[in-house]
């Protein structure tokens, strides 16, 4: 979106990604770590039984919704994540609407829910708001569900592959702000965006004509050498500087100090938890996406 709806909608969704707001959920985000660090085996796939659930619990208890539904919407998530690459199949095309309609009709249920019987929730402030229609609340709805997991989900797969596979992961417990930082610049969760152009304009010699849809590469950008000293370097003492890694602007993430708060703790806890952690496949699979780029599994041995 554009403002001024852009600005009125994201007015009303801030308030609950405010780092007063977020910092609350330190010691629930804390509480799930523990609890799923303490559940893994000593041979554990780290995307399926950490990285994905702790973020999945966190949004989903900010939203209010029922522990029992998370299985229902882990597909539809995954669907509309691969939805955001640039060149779509006809098949996927088709799932990315099922998924859609599903997802809204399971929030307008919830929405339905929550009018009735309020809880301390963020989806029962949401659903008092006064000027919010129905379709921008469900948007809304869809959009943070989807966004405020998966890719923090890859920012904490990443994380424990970059630190474990450079023997770094005692870094993250020592330094956790600098190693969040280092993870989001040298390998982020958000590879690349989208945008069109509002007007005629020239970027690096080349003009844009208005209409035209422009790709930004913000793996390349946060790989600038003139911008960042040997950037193939994965090194979590530099100074991590303007890295792109949330975007720019007005449509900067919303949950970038949510996101921080989760990887910071999650990859200090797992480091303070299993210092010795030693990655079992060198070279893990990733996803087929583009956009949102992952880890399909993380194979680890756990040295507590």
């Amino acid at each position: 979106m554009d403002p001024p709806d852009h600005t009125r909608l994201r007015g009303l969704v801030s308030k609950a990604f405010t780092s007063r707001m977020v910092e609350r959920l330190r010691p629930r985000i804390e509480a799930i770590t523990a609890e799923l660090i303490g559940a893994l085996p000593e041979e554990a796939d780290l995307v399926s039984g950490f990285a994905y659930p702790l973020p999945v619990m966190v949004i989903t208890e900010m939203l209010g919704v029922p522990p029992e539904d998370h299985e229902r919407f882990s597909g539809w998530s995954e669907i509309l994540a691969r939805s955001l690459d640039p060149m779509l199949t006809d098949e996927l095309i088709s799932e990315t609407g099922r998924a859609r309609r599903e997802f809204r009709d399971y929030f307008r249920d919830l929405i339905a829910i929550r009018r009735a019987r309020p809880g301390e929730d963020f989806l029962s402030a949401l659903a008092r708001v006064e000027g919010l229609t129905e379709p921008e609340l469900l948007a809304t709805c869809v959009l943070l569900l989807v966004a405020g997991h998966e890719t923090t989900v890859n920012l904490i797969a990443n994380g424990i592959l970059h630190l474990a596979g450079h023997g770094l992961l005692r870094q993250a417990a020592e330094r956790p702000r600098q190693v969040v930082e280092e993870v989001l610049r040298y390998d982020p969760p958000v590879q690349l965006t989208s945008r069109i152009a509002l007007e005629d304009t020239e970027l690096g010699g080349t003009r844009v004509p208005k209409g035209t849809p422009v790709l930004g590469l913000i793996g390349a950008a946060n790989r600038d050498p003139a911008v960042f000293p040997d950037p193939d370097r994965f090194d979590v003492t530099r100074d991590p500087g303007r890295h792109l890694a949330f975007g720019l602007g007005i449509h900067f993430c919303l949950g970038a100090t949510l996101a921080r708060l989760e990887g910071e703790i999650a990859l200090a806890a797992l480091a303070g938890a299993a210092p010795g952690l030693e990655l079992t496949d060198p070279a893990p699979p990733y996803k087929s996406n583009l956009v949102l780029r992952g880890l399909e599994s993380l194979p680890a041995r756990l040295r507590r």
